[in-house]
């Protein structure tokens, strides 16, 4: 066998190689995010406890209605469309074209999400709430601390939507496969549980 057959033979398992850790390129890259993505929400929320706890003036500004049954609605929203998720990744692995009707469904979801969230911002700025601005008088840190870490946990959602909406339409025309599906689920599920977290941590632990 000459030098160049070797080193063709070479290239070639080179390329063959299999995957590291088994997985896809893709999904590595994406628990690889979700692992850093994590990281960062975890250190705001310890952050915004111990803030929390040193602040003796801190307000516990939410009623029942409309805020806490809100923030309920909107949590069944959002474990509801991880149910939908669950189904798209499954139709769309056994090649079911079913899939499409799961993701619009996800992606439905999502949206009510945002449009929830954004209503009950919408409200509590005009009853002058704001970053920097306490109407009741309180440590001016709960408006900092409430806009900054729900409206981050809101961007993602907002992201994933956009996400889920890109894949649907290209799954749809044929450009994409089913990995790519569940590679984006993989992210859903991630702002999804995020969102447990800040559910009971930003507004159950203030409510009045």
């Amino acid at each position: 066998m000459s030098h160049a057959e070797v080193s063709m033979e070479h290239v070639h398992g080179a390329v063959t190689e299999e995957r590291p850790f088994g997985v896809s390129s893709k999904k590595l890259v994406m628990w690889l995010f979700i692992i850093a993505d994590a990281a960062t929400f975890g250190a705001i929320l310890f952050a915004y406890g111990y803030v929390r706890v040193g602040s003796p003036d801190w307000t516990k500004p939410f009623e029942f209605f409309p805020t806490i049954l809100n923030g309920i609605v909107m949590t069944i929203v959002l474990l509801t469309s991880s149910l939908t998720m669950m189904g798209a990744v499954r139709a769309a692995s056994a090649g079911r074209p079913t899939a499409i009707r799961w993701l619009g469904a996800t992606i439905l979801l999502g949206t009510a999400f945002v449009v929830l969230h954004l209503r009950e911002w919408s409200l509590m700025i005009r009853e002058g709430w704001s970053p920097s601005r306490n109407p009741l008088g309180g440590s001016p840190l709960f408006g900092a601390t409430f806009f900054g870490i729900t409206g981050l946990s809101l961007l993602h959602i907002v992201a994933g939507v956009i996400a889920l909406a890109v894949v649907t339409l290209l799954y749809r025309r044929g450009r994409l496969d089913a990995s790519y599906i569940e590679t984006t689920g993989l992210y859903w599920h991630f702002v999804d549980l995020v969102w447990i977290f800040v559910f009971p941590l930003v507004y159950l632990l203030n409510a009045r």
